[in-house]
Formats: C-alpha cells, sequence, structure tokens
C-alpha cells in the first residue's frame, strides 16, 4: 500500500467528527449503522471497508434464509445444551425476521420455497434418528417460530426433483432463500439514505483505544480518530484482534451455466449441512465441502481447492443433476467466521470497542440481528 498524509480538505470533510466507526460493511456493519441512524439520526457513523465491495462473506454466501436442519441441530446437541441450542434457533428466526422487514422481501427476491436435507442409502440410520426426534423438534420450532409441523418427511417429492442415490427428504417448511446481491445492493442504500458515510479501499491495521477515544490505523499509514469503535469483519477478526476466539474458514462456491427445464427448486442440505445447493435464475449454486480439507481451508486468504472442487463438481453431476450434467459456469471462496460453538461474539475488548463477529455460516440469517446488538452495545 501506498503511505501518504492526508490533506487538509480530506481531513476536515471526510473524516471529521466521526462519532462511530464501524469496520466491515457486510450484513453486519451495514445493519449496524443503520439502527444507529435510525436510533438517532444526529449520530455521525462511518464504515470502513477495506474491499471495493463488502468482501468477506456477505456477498460470497449462497443466499440461505434457513434456521437449521435437523441433522445439523442434531450435531450442535453433541456440542451444546439444547437451551443454546434452542436460543440460536431463535436469533436466527428474529434476524430473518429483521432482515425482510429492513430491507423488504421484493428487493431481494425473497422466497419461501422450503428448505430440504437429503439422506442417501448409508444414511438410514440418521434418518431414522430425526423421524425419532421429529414431534419433539417440530414442538419446540413451534414455540419458537410460531409453525406447526416444521419439519415433514417428504420422500414423495424424490422424484420431481430428479437426484440419484437420494433415498430420503425431510423438509423445512419455513425456511427460504434470498438474493445476496440484491440484498446487500439495498442494505448499501439504505445506509446511504440514512446519512452513513461509507469508505471503500481503506483497511484498518490497528486499533488503539486511549482515554481519548480509539485511534485507527489505515493501510495508509492514515491515522483517523472515533470515540466508539464496532468490529464487523467477522472471519478476519483475528487480523485486529488475534486473542478473539474466531477461526477463519475458507468456502468454496460454484455456480451452473443455465440449466433448462431445471426441477430443484428450494434449498437442500446434505451431510448435516456440509454441502448445500439450491436453484438461482435457472442454475444450480452448490458449495460445501470445507470438512474434506479443513486444515488447508482454515484460512482467511481467497482461493482455491481442487479437491473439494472436484468433489462438488462430482455431487453436481452424479446425485444433483445426474441427467443434464450441467456445465460450470464460475467459481468462487468465501471467508466464514467460526468457533468452538456456534455462538457469535457481541461483547467489549475495551472500553469504546465492541466486536459482533463469528457468525457461523448463519450470516444471513443473524447478520442483520448480529449488527443491531452490537450498534446497541458500543453506544449503550
Amino acid at each position: 500500500m501506498l503511505n501518504y498524509n492526508l490533506s487538509y480538505w480530506e481531513r476536515e470533510t471526510f473524516f471529521k467528527d466521526i462519532d462511530l466507526a464501524i469496520i466491515g460493511s457486510g450484513i453486519v456493519g451495514l445493519a449496524a449503522a443503520i439502527h444507529a441512524k435510525t436510533t438517532n439520526p444526529n449520530l455521525q457513523v462511518a464504515i470502513l471497508e477495506r474491499g471495493t465491495l463488502p468482501i468477506g462473506a456477505s456477498t460470497r454466501n449462497a443466499g440461505f434464509a434457513c434456521f437449521g436442519s435437523m441433522t445439523e441441530l442434531l450435531d450442535d446437541l453433541s456440542r451444546m445444551t439444547e437451551d443454546d441450542v434452542l436460543a440460536l434457533v431463535e436469533q436466527r428466526w428474529r434476524g430473518l425476521h429483521l432482515l425482510r422487514s429492513m430491507v423488504g422481501d421484493q428487493n431481494m427476491d425473497f422466497e419461501m420455497l422450503g428448505g430440504y436435507e437429503l439422506f442417501t442409502d448409508d444414511e438410514e440410520s440418521a434418518f431414522q434418528e430425526c423421524l425419532e426426534r421429529m414431534p419433539d423438534f417440530n414442538q419446540k420450532m413451534a414455540a419458537i417460530t410460531g409453525v406447526n409441523d416444521t419439519y415433514q418427511p417428504v420422500d414423495e417429492r424424490l422424484p420431481s426433483f430428479g437426484f440419484h442415490g437420494v433415498r430420503h427428504l425431510i423438509l423445512n417448511r419455513s425456511e427460504g432463500q434470498v438474493h445476496t446481491g440484491k440484498m446487500m445492493k439495498k442494505l448499501l442504500e439504505l445506509a446511504h439514505a440514512k446519512g452513513v458515510r461509507i469508505f471503500n479501499g481503506i483497511g484498518i491495521r490497528s486499533i488503539a483505544d486511549t482515554k481519548n477515544g480509539v485511534q485507527l490505523e489505515t493501510d495508509f499509514g492514515w491515522q483517523l480518530h472515533a470515540p466508539k469503535v464496532l468490529v464487523a469483519v467477522n472471519g478476519f477478526a483475528k487480523r485486529l484482534l488475534p486473542n478473539l476466539d474466531v477461526i477463519p474458514a475458507r468456502n468454496q462456491v460454484l455456480i451452473t451455466q443455465k440449466i433448462p427445464n431445471l426441477a430443484v427448486k428450494g434449498c437442500f442440505h446434505y451431510d448435516r449441512g456440509y454441502y448445500y445447493f439450491r436453484n438461482i435464475d435457472g442454475r444450480i449454486l452448490l458449495g460445501g465441502g470445507r470438512f474434506l480439507a479443513f486444515e488447508e481451508e482454515t484460512t482467511d486468504q481467497f482461493g482455491s481447492n481442487e479437491m473439494i472442487r472436484s468433489a462438488l463438481a462430482q455431487l453436481l453431476h452424479t446425485v444433483i443433476c445426474p441427467e443434464q450434467k450441467p456445465a460450470i459456469d464460475s467459481w468462487w471462496s468465501g471467508i466464514l467466521g467460526l468457533g468452538p460453538i456456534k455462538k457469535p461474539i457481541i461483547e467489549h475488548v475495551s472500553s469504546n470497542v465492541v466486536v459482533s463477529v463469528r457468525l457461523s455460516g448463519m450470516g444471513v440469517a443473524i447478520g442483520s440481528l448480529v449488527g443491531k446488538s452490537g450498534a446497541d452495545l458500543v453506544l449503550g
């Protein structure tokens, strides 16, 4: 990065009198800024984003508006208490409703097409466990969402999708999907309309909380000041705060070329949610497989993993669309923020600095709520 000083004009116009600086312009950062300006319109809020776009996970995810497949929640229960798992489900549900109220369903192409979980012949025991637990799960989900019979076996729908080697399907009828790009575009528009200053291409090198406020050093060598700072960079949090219990994780995603008469509609999970796919614009979007190379994919560097990409392509051509075998249009990667449990970190790291990070791959569901909570905490 070039090192050059801010001019007097730049310093006095763009970076003067910032009340709240937010690092990161993803779902969390934008939701925090919008909430802060809605609560106090006179507050001077600035977002500092190192990328040209809000790069990370917010513009690079699958657009799943989901709160948990059965095997995913059962897997969570092996590491978390039931109360914590249900609290996380409720947080996802509330977060999705907050996101929909902020953005508007029509502005992000929200569709309630349901979320399906696939089971192959080798997963018969997992399917039977889900059937046994389903009445209990449905009762607990109804207490959170108000929806009865959230989970339902729907094996009769299998022929319509054209999958190969899939024996069972379980539907979560309260899950939906969004167009991630349109969602982020609208959030940016809302932030601009509220008067939030958004600066792209400004990476933060260090944060120092002093008795006179928070000093931010940028990659350009600039020294910026704000009384309060919210860190909302999720998978990149350790770059600024090495002691945070956040593990970066890279995820591989592909999208096919258009598929004539595509029968797949909805969001689909496979193998405890480690694989996921959906329809979008007559195409299949497919991602996951990180568990095949945990060590290599524990990184905050964008890039490809050919072993995982090969596994995703095989799943696409042999299970999801075995008849069409669609061509792959493009690939990309995104960076998640994970931890030992699926619970976001929303806390003070110093008197004037708060973090809202570790979304555990659930940014669409909980990002807006995590941002709002972070804004309330740092300004409270």
